[in-house]
């Protein structure tokens, strides 16, 4: 049995160009050699695999069953190839590139923004882009190839998927002053039925997290409104709608202006956290790798 090693590099190189081309003339250009050495190269590497890989035709060439099968195979060696010198370059210099990064509208603003800044302003020429999903979109995009990393809402998972675990998030109940002063402090988990609450649309990690706390403590939170993100759920309670459940840093100005108050709740919201998702066992570039170097 004829072993890799056995067989040299450049016979597939010359293999997938004639293949590609359909041509041994147009694979001795793209390979800058002469059409004698494709032909006695494509003949070296039939007689070492034992098999016939094209069919000569008056118009070029054509594969046989066994090279269709060989191409596939030599296809994603070469692009295994290029992808490891691309590394190497970037290695070398963070001077061309791009990282892809998905995460919410609300994680980008307040934990991602600062981190990107900075990036950028030390890797100028890395080209940046943002998709803002939910956590389960954000992690189905990772799967896909889509994004480099995610920023999602813990708690979250996938079999596929490496999570680190990042900053701590305190989820908040907050309201208007006027409509906080009516309501006892705390108010019992139990009792929230009696208020307007307004939180995130069902189908993320967010609203999952608040949903199974209450049921854990025997209680269904029935929203009056469901929004669609955390600034629209701060605009809502501002405004007098209700009391919304948001992260704690995403109304620090609020609060601290008194447009809003935090409301305690008994028993009180568990802290979670900010994951940092990665796809498992495929290696990261170098600019999205010195990216999650920044983060904490």
């Amino acid at each position: 049995m004829t072993q890799l090693s056995d067989i040299n590099l450049e016979w597939y190189r010359v293999f997938y160009w004639t293949a590609t081309l359909g041509s041994v003339t147009g694979a001795a250009e793209r390979l800058r050699i002469t059409q004698p050495a494709v032909s006695h190269t494509l003949k070296q590497l039939e007689t070492a695999l034992g098999g016939a890989l094209f069919i000569r035709t008056a118009r070029g060439v054509r594969m046989t069953s066994e090279g269709e099968a060989l191409l596939g195979s030599v296809r994603d060696a070469f692009t295994f190839l290029e992808a490891g010198a691309k590394k190497l370059a970037d290695l070398r210099q963070l001077s061309q590139g791009e990282i892809r990064i998905g995460a919410s509208d609300t994680l980008c603003k307040h934990f991602l923004l600062p981190h990107l800044e900075r990036f950028h302003q030390d890797f100028p020429d890395i080209r940046i882009h943002v998709t803002n999903r939910t956590t389960p979109e954000t992690l189905e995009l990772l799967k896909d190839g889509a994004i480099d990393f995610g920023i999602v809402n813990m708690p979250a998972g996938d079999s596929k998927i490496d999570i680190r675990q990042s900053l701590p998030i305190q989820d908040s109940l907050v309201g208007r002053p006027d409509i906080a002063a009516d309501s006892p402090k705390p108010i019992p988990l139990a009792d929230l039925e009696q208020y307007p609450l307004l939180m995130l649309e069902p189908g993320g990690s967010t609203r999952g997290f608040l949903d199974e706390f209450a049921r854990r403590h025997g209680v269904r939170l029935r929203p009056e409104f469901e929004l669609g993100s955390i600034d629209l759920l701060v605009q809502f309670a501002s405004s007098g709608f209700g009391l919304a459940f948001v992260p704690r840093d995403s109304v620090q100005d609020e609060l601290r202006e008194g447009r809003l108050v935090e409301i305690p709740i008994d028993p009180a919201i568990p802290a979670r956290r900010i994951g940092i998702a990665t796809l498992r066992g495929i290696p990261m570039s170098a600019a999205a790798s010195r990216f999650l170097a920044l983060l904490p």
